[in-house]
């Protein structure tokens, strides 16, 4: 059984990950992660540019122009950007997976708040909201105003001393389930208002939907390609399904046992058995969440003891400097959009310079635009700026 060393697996992410050598294009960079995180807008277009240098105009036109890039609600209640050829494997499983859980949830809720059926009440809401939009997409703001019933109070997710409008919840059921999609985006590039459209409309045709097993294959196969070799706790995390789910997936694919440097037991794409080497040094500055620091659940390999300094209680990381496969830090930007590198260990001078040179070249990508984030690192709390980032100094 083959061992891959941490320095390898280091190797991996700036090779795979697009992050030594840029990819050929926006679709390209989703690839080599296997989809982006999309919680926040801006985290799409920061890790796009990483991995490709692409200018704002060219991530726009794969998301709004060309669709080949698609925002889907997916793995553990996430919004994601999935290539369009992925859409039908996601949505099969993990989107599935989460179009259960919200159903059940706000069935229950509605009968806590006197709704005889719960579970027939979703269904005839979900069946409005449907409609509505395929007779015209709109933001939720839109369709809250010509779906009266979508601006019912009801708990929010189980606790009953909060209420909250069901139209959300609504659309995020029908976003899961992939019935509807974010489609155009009524916001700046940074701001997400998602218009929401039904599916076969924004795409010109439906995608189509691989059952759980079949989607729980393709989407293990991509992962293990882009982010191997990992630990069965890695994908049943990345994934938010289950051990039995995981394992057959696995099987399913012919994945390659492996061993991490510490004789974890772990799994390679049956494809991937040589040793991956990278001969050349890099530095990247990545965005909140993304894929690159959350593809992992042990993170020790890249991450060592900084995580309490980089990651919320939750685990979510905000921005991360990285030189050589390890984080080594955060960035922020001043008020003029001026990027910061904010280091968590002492740099060499090689490091310093190359990170230098990545926040000169992303200061001129914002162009004097300054981006909130919602995750500031610990280490840099406390420190904000007017434009709603981390000054850094």
């Amino acid at each position: 059984m083959r061992k891959v060393t941490d320095a390898e697996r280091r190797d991996r992410i700036g090779l795979r990950h697009a992050l030594a050598t840029a990819a050929s294009g926006v679709e390209a960079a989703v690839r080599a992660v296997t989809c982006l995180h999309a919680t926040e807008a801006s985290s799409i277009y920061l890790s796009a540019y990483a991995r490709s240098r692409a200018d704002r105009e060219s991530i726009s036109d794969a998301l709004f122009g060309k669709r080949t890039v698609v925002r889907q609600l997916a793995m553990r209640r996430t919004v994601f950007a999935f290539p369009v050829d992925l859409l039908a494997a996601a949505r099969g499983s993990a989107s599935a997976r989460v179009a259960k859980q919200m159903t059940a949830r706000l069935a229950k809720d509605a009968e806590l708040a006197g709704i005889d059926d719960g579970p027939a009440w979703v269904v005839d809401r979900c069946a409005e909201a449907l409609q509505a939009i395929r007779e015209e997409p709109g933001t939720t703001a839109q369709l809250r105003d010509r779906i009266p019933l979508l601006n019912a109070r009801i708990a929010a997710e189980g606790r009953p001393a909060v209420l909250a409008p069901v139209g959300s919840r609504v659309l995020s059921v029908l976003a899961s389930s992939g019935s509807v999609v974010r489609g155009d985006n009524a916001g700046r590039w940074q701001v997400s208002r998602p218009v929401w459209t039904v599916v076969e409309q924004w795409l010109g045709e439906d995608p189509g939907v691989l059952d759980e097993r079949e989607g729980y294959q393709e989407l293990v196969r991509r992962w293990l390609w882009s982010f191997g070799p990992g630990t069965e706790d890695d994908l049943v995390w990345w994934l938010g399904a289950t051990k039995t789910a995981v394992r057959r997936a696995l099987d399913d694919v012919g994945a390659t046992p492996a061993l991490l440097e510490d004789d974890t037991p772990a799994w390679l794409h049956p494809d991937d058995a040589e040793e991956v080497r990278l001969d050349q040094d890099w530095a990247a500055l990545l965005p909140t969440l993304d894929p690159t620091t959350m593809g992992w659940r042990r993170r020790d390999f890249y991450l060592g003891d900084h995580g309490p300094h980089l990651f919320d209680g939750a685990g979510n990381a905000g921005p991360t400097a990285w030189w050589n496969g390890r984080i080594v830090g955060t960035w922020t930007q001043q008020p003029d959009g001026t990027v910061t590198v904010v280091p968590i260990e002492p740099l060499s001078l090689a490091a310093a310079a190359a990170l230098e040179e990545e926040a000169a070249k992303l200061t001129a990508w914002f162009d004097g635009e300054v981006v909130a984030t919602g995750y500031v690192p610990p280490m840099v709390q406390g420190r904000i700026s007017r434009g709603g980032g981390a000054s850094g100094r």
